[in-house]
This record gives structure tokens, sequence and C-alpha cells, in this order.
């Protein structure tokens, strides 16, 4: 499956870029993610790497997973989107506060990689947790009706994913909405933290069934309450 094209897609998206340079086919380009998002966290500088609102606006697949089409109110929130390209630099952060508030050194043995620094097939299977975790945030609300979600899906077909991607995504829009599912999925607890980060990252925090839903995952990935409040406020750090 051809997942980290569409899931770079998606999260150039989140970052304003709004287009895919040609041959960008595989991986991420773990520099630019990170200046790009250190430059949205530190005042977002109107220097080419920030946040277009508008193309958030304007819809696309990452617009219509965030339900512009429902009205939510995207402006004020466009930091934390953008957020989305650099998921896993942020989950590994806030690890590392973690560890820092126990007194302890980062325990880094174990703990799995930012998606941003896998290759091949291992950044794959993170890419379809990411995805899996970002199409079940969008359903946590139980708005996505039959109509929108035949405008999500043309918007996710002009990505490019191949029939194997395209048939796993008509999937989870039909499987039932279950964290304990998603949470089997991860495959280390660096994947737990950015399923979680990137979940937080969708939601609408003043929607309680959105937050019920994110609750719930934070109890079936297992993870401390110390650190999902480090998740959070790495999310919310970029609002």
């Amino acid at each position: 499956m051809n997942v980290m094209n569409v899931l770079n897609q998606i999260m150039q998206q989140a970052s304003g870029s709004g287009q895919q340079g040609s041959g960008s086919t595989g991986g991420m380009d773990l520099n630019k993610m990170v200046q790009g998002v250190s430059s949205q966290l530190g005042g977002g500088q109107s220097g080419g790497s920030g946040v277009d609102v508008k193309s958030l606006l304007g819809g696309g697949a990452l617009g219509m997973m965030l339900g512009s089409k429902r009205g939510r109110k995207m402006g004020g929130k466009a930091l934390k989107y953008g957020a989305l390209a650099g998921v896993g630099v942020l989950a590994w952060k806030a690890y590392q506060n973690y560890q820092s508030g126990t007194g302890e050194q980062p325990a880094n043995a174990g703990q799995g990689q930012p998606i941003e620094q896998l290759q091949g097939q291992a950044q794959e299977r993170r890419g379809l947790e990411i995805l899996q975790a970002m199409i079940m945030a969008a359903r946590a609300d139980g708005h996505v009706d039959a109509q929108e979600r035949a405008v999500l899906t043309q918007e996710i077909e002009k990505l490019g994913p191949d029939d194997e991607l395209h048939a796993w995504i008509q999937q989870q829009f039909d499987a039932p909405l279950d964290a304990s599912v998603l949470a089997q999925s991860a495959d280390s607890p660096q994947a737990s933290r950015e399923i979680y980060l990137v979940s937080a990252i969708m939601i609408d925090d003043q929607n309680p069934m959105e937050r019920a839903w994110l609750d719930q995952l934070a109890n079936a990935l297992k993870l401390e309450p110390a650190m999902t409040r480090q998740l959070d406020q790495q999310v919310q750090g970029a609002a």
C-alpha cells in the first residue's frame, strides 16, 4: 500500500503547503518538518512554512476529516492542525519531558522511533496506524453521514491511494469505533504516543463525544496520566 504517499499529502495540507512535490513517494523530510513545526510553535513567523488557514477551510481530505463542512471553527486552531506534520517529533518530545519529570534519563531502548525516522515497511505500518487514528478521530462525534463519507472518499481518491489502500480506508469507515482495536495496532510505545497525539490534534476538546473517545483511547493504549498530560501539552502548545 502507498500509505506514506497519501499520509504525506494530508500532512502537507496540515502544514499549509497543499501541493505534493513530484517524486515525494517515499519517506518524510524530518529536518523540513521539524523546522516547520518549530516555526509554528515559535510564533508563526510568516516565512513560507507557517500554516495557511485557507488551505484548511478550503476542503481537501484533512479539511473534511476535521469537519469543516459541519461548520467547525478552524481558524483559531490552525497551528494545532499544523502540528500533524511533526507528530512523531512532538510525541517523542512529550516522552522526554515525561522522563525528565520522573527524574530519570530517557530509556530510549524499546521505545520505537518517531515515524519521521522510520523507513520502508516500518514506516508504512506506522503510517497505517496514524491514518487509522485520524479516521477514527474524525468519526468520534458520530456525524460522518453517507454524503460526507462520499465527499471525503472523493477527496482521499485525489491523493492517489492504490486499490489496496482504498479498500482499507473504506473498511475503517465501516468498522466499529473501538479504541481497543486501534490500540492493538500500536507496535511500540512511541506508536501509542503518536496515535494518541494525532487523535488529540484531530478532536474538538469542546465536543463531549470526541473528548470521551480520546479518554477511552488513552486507557486502551495504557498511557499513564502523566504521559497523556505531556502529550496534551504538546498539542496545546501548537494551538
